[in-house]
């Protein structure tokens, strides 16, 4: 079930949150949706699942427009904000058990013991949801997300406040779901999106700075690194002369670290710079940049 934004704008007052984004999440595709606080991660997710109207510029999930449709979108959707409201003093069992009822979902218990299995919860259920751990709350939310059985996933911050171990737990939880459901997903731990996302947007003063494949962070960026080391020696200033090259770096005697200026490949020009320099090149690496890299360059 694909999710479409299309020029999308919300203004508070004068301020202006988000700036006329338009992207779309395909079918059975885990989005990562990054970007500084106050960037307008939360506003976007909201205006997704309808608990917040746009300015201006539209939504539609599967080809229902959100605003005109919020009923009927609301079961399609499953949505974790990011602190997690939840009923301290209910059990785990009955919590969900409430939160099927409100959704009016079919073979109730059955589908509250398959949530509970499947995320984790059958030590718990019959604890208080206020006695959990950070960790087994989130997990009660994910369950609560995934109770009706949603074709689209908004998360946001779902592995916030957690230790490393729950990290993992929760990441292996959200990739399986993606396996059949459409997932947006809002983090700021760059790794778990290198690890569960096939596709990142990066979203910074209401605008999309970066919307590219995972695989492909570095694809059009400026400032890729080459390693390279010579069987002689050369001088900074001759390295700055290779087309292309922007910074030169001594690592060792005859090792240098030269970074390029813009999205071409430096490496041709290297070759060339030691055959007329009567040099061999004895080492030679691309350095691809990191998604780190890539937030910091667009977003500082």
């Amino acid at each position: 079930m694909s999710v479409v934004v299309n020029n999308v704008t919300k203004l508070y007052g004068k301020q202006k949150a988000l700036d006329n984004v338009s992207f779309k999440i395909n079918t059975g595709e885990i989005l990562g949706f990054l970007g500084p606080n106050g960037a307008g991660k939360t506003t976007m997710m909201k205006i997704i699942t309808g608990y917040l109207p746009a300015t201006s510029g539209s939504v539609t999930i599967n080809g229902r427009e959100v605003r005109n449709n919020l009923r009927e979108i609301k079961q399609k959707v499953g949505y974790l904000p990011e602190n997690n409201p939840l009923y301290p003093e209910m059990y785990v069992q009955e919590y969900l058990r409430f939160v099927a009822d409100l959704f009016g979902v079919e073979k109730k218990d059955r589908l509250v013991a398959d949530t509970i299995e499947i995320t984790g919860l059958g030590k718990e259920k019959h604890k208080k949801i206020g006695v959990l751990s950070k960790g087994y709350r989130q997990r009660v939310g994910l369950a609560h997300v995934l109770i009706h059985d949603p074709e689209v996933l908004i998360l946001d911050e779902p592995t916030s406040g957690l230790d490393p171990n729950q990290i993992v737990e929760i990441r292996n939880l959200i990739s399986s779901a993606g396996k059949e459901k459409t997932v947006m997903l809002s983090t700021h731990i760059m790794q778990e999106v290198e690890a569960i996302c096939q596709r990142i947007i990066i979203i910074n003063k209401g605008r999309i700075v970066a919307d590219r494949e995972t695989g492909r962070i570095d694809s059009g960026i400026s400032g890729a690194a080459v390693v390279v080391e010579f069987s002689g020696e050369a001088e900074e200033s001759q390295l700055l002369s290779i087309p292309g090259a922007s910074k030169a770096f001594r690592v060792e005697k005859n090792k240098w670290i030269i970074e390029s200026s813009g999205p071409g490949d430096i490496r041709t020009g290297i070759f060339r710079f030691a055959v007329d320099n009567n040099l061999t090149v004895l080492y030679l690496q691309k350095q691809e940049k990191t998604l780190e890299q890539l937030f910091r360059e667009l977003t500082e």
